[in-house]
């Protein structure tokens, strides 16, 4: 965990780290020291760059048979911004990895025909580009990364818990469909990147609370622990950083309250008692994170709130959030051909500085924003259909130009309230 000491150090001065992801081939097995000195020379040489960038083809034939991609990454969530970055002089930090092919597991109880939880090996392919995929209006992403970093430095460096109190939890809440289980996956594939020179690994630990707070009181609270006495095991490998993932832990709060209104047997409240219980104990290691989530703000159990040292809302996507949303699903469609001619749009920050000048270049991305601001009030989940639904419905052939996809998605966004209000008339 040195370098995360001197990544904070560095950050606070007018020379912040940037960090470059190495993305390797599955059939590379050369030491991630060979492949750092190469890519750094690779980099050296390019000279500068300008935000986030990505490169997946290379002249030096070492890269090519190596290395899948290689990434600069989280240019916006330092204080310089997107700003030109000289890469012969930054201070750049190496994450180097491989992805996990494999999908997900199922994690089976004995006999039960319920699955209890869901396994992955991180940093995994299905994860791939999620983080940066996720649109947020301020700095969660950021603050989220901080948080796990300062978490991971003090576990490492075995703070005295009675001294300096932190419980490794994280609550993420607000409205459905707003990303919250995205985020909370992508932040265990960011972190199993980003440390990968601690841990060797990641694994993250999905538990299916409706099933453990729907089917298991009658079992007293036993299959919770045997749940977690799997958790335990995993802990066990000090080269495996470990999240464990509860998602809509209000129904925590069903399980307390049902027990003790009498409407569910007394035993419910024991299953909740002995998961709060785990909890506080595999904080004690010094390998783990533990992510949560909601849907309903006020009805999370209060004895679970206490112990969430980070509680974040996540609200509905501003017209902001929107823009880079929709900017992003065109960007793609411009990629595969299915808009087309290429037309470069011009991103808000320009609009922004253009002070929304129309003219012939900002023209249709000035018309991209009217349509960002049309949809306020979606959740990201939506927002990222609309895209599929507006071709699907308004479009129906392979190509189209970007002024009449840009009318289509503004149809289907006007479709897509009408149901909402027809929806709630019945």
């Amino acid at each position: 965990m040195e370098d995360l000491c001197e990544m904070k150090d560095v950050s606070s001065t007018a020379h912040p780290v940037f960090h470059v992801e190495v993305c390797l081939r599955p059939s590379s097995t050369v030491r991630a020291s060979v492949i750092r000195e190469r890519v750094h020379e690779h980099l050296y040489n390019c000279k500068h760059a300008y935000g986030d960038f990505s490169q997946t083809e290379f002249e030096n034939s070492f890269l090519a048979e190596h290395v899948k991609s290689i990434s600069l990454v989280d240019t916006d969530l330092t204080k310089n911004g997107r700003k030109t970055i000289d890469l012969q002089n930054a201070t750049l930090q190496y994450h180097i990895f491989q992805l996990q092919e494999e999908g997900h597991g199922v994690e089976e109880l004995e006999e039960e025909d319920l699955a209890a939880a869901s396994h992955w090996i991180l940093p995994s392919k299905e994860f791939d580009g999620l983080w940066d995929s996720l649109v947020f209006d301020d700095d969660i992403k950021s603050k989220l990364l901080n948080y796990a970093t300062t978490t991971l430095l003090f576990s490492d460096r075995k703070v005295d818990a009675n001294v300096i109190s932190w419980n490794k939890v994280v609550l993420l809440h607000g409205p459905p469909g707003t990303g919250k289980t995205s985020l909370c996956r992508a932040l265990a594939q960011k972190l199993s990147i980003r440390l990968s020179d601690r841990y060797s690994y990641g694994q993250l630990i999905e538990i299916n609370s409706h099933s453990l707070f729907s089917k298991w009181f009658s079992e007293s609270g036993k299959l919770v622990m045997k749940m977690f006495q799997k958790i335990h095991e995993l802990l066990d490998d000090k080269d495996a950083l470990v999240f464990v993932l509860i998602d809509e832990v209000e129904s925590l709060t069903a399980a307390r309250k049902s027990a003790m209104s009498g409407s569910e047997p007394s035993d419910a409240i024991r299953v909740v008692n002995a998961l709060l219980t785990q909890l506080d104990q595999i904080k004690r290691a010094e390998n783990v994170m533990i992510l949560t989530t909601s849907n309903l703000t006020g009805a999370i159990d209060l004895a679970f709130v206490d112990r969430a040292d980070i509680k974040q809302y996540i609200g509905l996507p501003s017209p902001a959030a929107i823009f880079k949303i929709f900017y992003s699903c065109i960007q793609e469609l411009i990629r595969v051909g299915i808009i087309s001619p290429v037309h470069q749009l011009v991103d808000l920050k320009s609009l922004e500085v253009m002070k929304f000048i129309e003219n012939d270049a900002t023209k249709l991305s000035i018309n991209l924003w009217e349509i960002a601001r049309e949809s306020f009030g979606l959740s990201g989940r939506t927002l990222r259909k609309l895209p599929f639904i507006a071709h699907a419905i308004f479009v129906q052939c392979p190509t189209v130009n970007l002024e009449l996809y840009l009318s289509a998605l503004s149809r289907a966004i006007k479709q897509q309230f009408q149901e909402r209000e027809d929806l709630s008339k019945e």
